[in-house]
């Protein structure tokens, strides 16, 4: 892990020339601070969630009512991270003189449209793509979490730009193809059945601290 500023900080996950407001299927992992496992427990095979968990939960719902661009076709919270699969379809995205397509379907399931992974990477955070989007579902947790902490006087940290209730960095997998994509939602879907040897699970001894 680098160090900057003689502080540790997290390589980027972006994919190098890609821009990340282009059409396309995104496999999408997010992770609480320090993978603490906040926002609920596994029983049964099934989350239940905890007060933050449900304000984590209402948020990410929201995001998507609120961006026309956005959908969401697979979701699951976890204790302590959340795994999704969104679709990203700027109708109207001029791309070198070419308007997207919007949405596709490959083999029955819909997968990537005509962005290319050629063109050059994009302003980290430019508006309608998955890196604003995420920034602002973090950015409206850290402040309804904040309201409920002040609402019942907890004491604990509020949550800010330098305490993050998830960690800053965010990891993300273009999904090319059916497959990958069967794949992928499979493994959202059975997740919570593989909570124990799940290597987010801090309880398990292979689990990735």
């Amino acid at each position: 892990m680098e160090k900057y500023k003689n502080k540790y900080r997290i390589k980027s996950n972006r994919l190098k020339g890609w821009s990340y407001a282009n059409n396309g299927l995104y496999f999408i992992t997010i992770c609480t601070q320090n993978r603490e496992c906040n926002l609920g427990f596994i029983e049964n095979n099934e989350i239940l969630l905890s007060d933050f968990g449900k304000i984590v939960n209402k948020e990410w719902y929201k995001s998507f009512d609120i961006r026309d661009e956005l959908f969401l076709d697979e979701y699951i919270l976890m204790p302590n991270h959340l795994h999704a699969i969104v679709e990203l379809a700027n109708n109207d995205v001029d791309i070198d003189g070419e308007k997207t397509v919007g949405r596709t379907m490959v083999d029955g399931a819909m997968v990537e449209t005509n962005g290319r992974s050629s063109l050059p990477q994009m302003p980290e955070c430019q508006p309608k793509s998955i890196s604003s989007f995420i920034s602002g579902f973090k950015s409206a947790v850290n402040s309804k979490i904040d309201d409920y902490i002040d609402a019942h006087h907890l004491k604990i940290p509020k949550y800010n730009r330098k305490n993050h209730f998830f960690q800053p960095n965010y990891h993300d997998h273009i999904i090319r193809n059916n497959t990958s994509y069967q794949n992928i939602k499979n493994y959202i879907i059975n997740n919570p059945k593989k909570w124990e040897a799940d290597t987010f699970n801090p309880k398990n001894p292979n689990s990735d601290k």
